[in-house]
């Protein structure tokens, strides 16, 4: 796991004994680890010690922990980025948000069709496509406020701010074959744990839920 060119990394939360705790993942295609701690934060990740470790690319969802391991590099969860767009789109009516989800999945086809990276040149263009519907969303929401349709506005520029802040981590995906496009991965994985307390309930002793994340993790790597 160490030593694979991207790592998917996630987390959620697990009732033990009445009370909140984090199951933190780390997978990859072959391999899966749980890891269950009181924190969410960093120093659950330090204490799994998986992360500190890893110099490859974690693909996350912007979840601020994640960038604090800077040996690493990061990708960012496109999944998560076409989901917050539809809200978007679907409730307040925004045109800009539309527009960008077209574009992320034309990205995708891209790299698809490309085999999985693009040539510098292809980089180049959806870099300034990137850049220009960012430039549009800030253009339509100012607009919006102006006119007092305020609904939704500042979380999306929030997002907007997000995106041109990392934009390198979001467009990696077109350079590095490795770097896969969402982080569909880890939510698999995440699922079962999920799953579990709504079939049988919740844990009562804290050795249970981590014996659950040790067998967890046997079974999706085999």
């Amino acid at each position: 796991m160490l030593t694979s060119h991207a790592l998917h990394v996630d987390e959620t939360s697990l009732r033990v004994n009445g009370k909140n705790q984090s199951v933190h993942v780390a997978s990859t295609s072959k391999e899966t680890r749980y890891g269950l701690h009181r924190s969410r934060g960093k120093q659950a990740t330090d204490d799994i010690g998986i992360l500190p470790r890893y110099k490859g690319t974690m693909v996350h969802d912007a979840y601020a922990v994640y960038p604090m391991y800077t040996e690493a590099s990061h990708a960012l969860c496109h999944a998560h980025h076409l989901r917050e767009l539809r809200e978007y789109a679907e409730l307040y009516h925004h045109s800009w948000s539309k527009e960008r989800a077209e574009a992320l999945l034309e990205m995708k086809q891209a790299v698809e069709k490309a085999g999985g990276a693009l040539p510098e040149e292809g980089v180049r263009h959806w870099e300034a496509v990137y850049d220009e519907l960012l430039s549009n969303g800030r253009r339509e929401l100012d607009e919006r406020c102006q006119q007092g349709k305020h609904d939704g506005v500042r979380n999306a520029q929030k997002f907007i701010q997000r995106l041109e802040k990392r934009k390198q981590e979001a467009l990696l995906f077109l350079r590095k074959k490795e770097v896969p496009f969402d982080n569909n991965q880890a939510e698999r994985d995440l699922r079962m744990v999920k799953v579990k307390p709504k079939i049988s309930g919740t844990f009562r002793q804290e050795d249970d839920a981590e014996a659950f994340c040790t067998i967890r993790s046997v079974i999706s790597t085999l």
